[in-house]
């Protein structure tokens, strides 16, 4: 399976087209999103083409394809116009025997870890900033975001698949790659 994950679209028409482009054309079987779907919120500038009405189309019209967790900055307001669930705080995936705990950020993170085991993955947004590393015993994993990446990153995403984890900035140009073996 192939999937393409992101974080934090906050609004942005302009990114999430973009957003939607790649994942055309990576051929990903599902798209994760990993909350902050609508709202910029207050700490946040105003991303490009801020629509959040444009966003909802964009999405809706996909919404068989998309495994969405609910973000620090989405209600249940948004809930009512999306059409697909975006409430949960977190859902787990599994890779190459692996548990991935997949969650916003705001509620689990390296600070405030959920249960894992050795080896397994906690994946989340909410920083803006890309990362893959190992946190002790565990592997902390942020795709940084679509819209509005902060500490000098690019507009990223992540290509997970059998063979690894690839970071992508929205030009579709790879700048990072962990292959499953280099997590052990």
């Amino acid at each position: 399976m192939k999937l393409m994950i992101v974080s934090d679209i906050h609004g942005s028409a302009y990114y999430c087209e973009k957003m939607l482009e790649c994942y055309k054309k990576e051929n990903a079987d599902k798209l994760v999103i990993l909350g902050d779907v609508l709202y910029h919120g207050p700490r946040n500038d105003l991303p490009e083409e801020y629509a959040p009405k444009k966003v909802i189309e964009m999405l809706n019209d996909m919404k068989e394809e998309i495994l969405c967790v609910r973000g620090n900055c989405d209600t249940e307001v948004d809930q009512m116009v999306l059409k697909f669930p975006i409430m949960a705080d977190y859902a787990l995936l599994y890779w190459n025997k692996r548990m991935i705990f997949v969650t916003h950020g705001h509620n689990h993170n390296l600070e405030k870890l959920p249960m894992l085991k050795k080896g397994d993955i906690l994946l989340h947004g909410h920083t803006h900033i890309p990362v893959c590393e190992k946190a002790g015993e565990i592997y902390y994993i942020n795709p940084g975001s679509v819209s509005i990446p902060k500490q000098n990153s690019e507009h990223s995403y992540i290509i997970l698949d059998d063979e690894g984890i690839t970071f992508k900035n929205l030009d579709m140009k790879s700048y990072r790659y962990y292959s499953e073996k280099d997590l052990i």
